[in-house]
């Protein structure tokens, strides 16, 4: 049973460092009593919310819903990107071909939901580049399609790097972390939580070669 690692608890919610490799409801083994507000892929870790009582519940999920809570994660991804800064706004729904896939281009059925993703390039390097994604919208896979979508995939991404997926430093899984988790608890104070960097990405980042401007060409 892996430890969980609780970045804040009160009496209304937990906010745990969720590790790669397991399911966002794996905490609930170990804490029966939580209760699922949201949640993270498989292979992402950082900070993901549970709430303690139901009130608390109904009240993290309707700020999800009308999006009050700011979430930053830490990705790399595949290529140099150009700007510094940007918005991806396209919608997204799921892929015709590949069901467990949620497409920002290309074919989809079912529900299309408007999805908006904000960026910050945080670093480049010879062959990625470091980004932190704002997301304001919580639309399945939402980070990874998008920035599939416009030819920078997440590093190591199996289900949306195409023919780009590449897992450099021996990287085994998508290089997505949740950072930091912002919203306003119940009693009125406003909290940050964050979630350190696991050792597997942080390895990444040490080993890969960095951009030199010098032989720009």
């Amino acid at each position: 049973m892996i430890k969980l690692e609780i970045i804040y608890e009160d009496e209304n919610l937990v906010a745990i460092n969720k590790p790669a490799g397991v399911d966002f409801d794996w905490a609930l083994k170990e804490r029966p009593e939580l209760l699922v507000v949201h949640r993270l892929d498989k292979d992402t870790s950082g900070v993901i919310l549970f709430a303690k009582k139901e009130k608390a519940q109904e009240y993290l999920r309707e700020l999800f819903k009308t999006r009050r809570i700011q979430k930053s994660y830490k990705a790399l991804v595949v290529g140099k990107m150009k700007d510094n800064s940007g918005k991806i706004e396209l919608s997204i729904g799921r892929s015709k071909k590949t069901p467990l896939k949620r497409v920002a281009i290309g074919e989809k059925r079912g529900m299309i939901r408007e999805a908006v993703t904000e960026y910050k390039v945080l670093k480049r390097f010879k062959d990625f580049t470091f980004v932190e994604a704002l997301p304001k919208t919580g639309r399945t896979h939402q980070i990874r399609s998008h920035f599939s979508a416009i030819g920078h995939p997440v590093v190591c991404d199996k289900l949306y790097s195409g023919k780009r997926f590449i897992c450099p430093a021996g990287l085994s899984r998508q290089f997505l972390h949740a950072n930091s988790i912002e919203l306003l608890l119940p009693e009125g104070t406003n909290i940050r939580l964050e979630a350190d960097m696991p050792q597997d990405l942080e390895r990444v980042l040490q080993e890969i070669p960095e951009y030199d401007n010098n032989n720009e060409s």
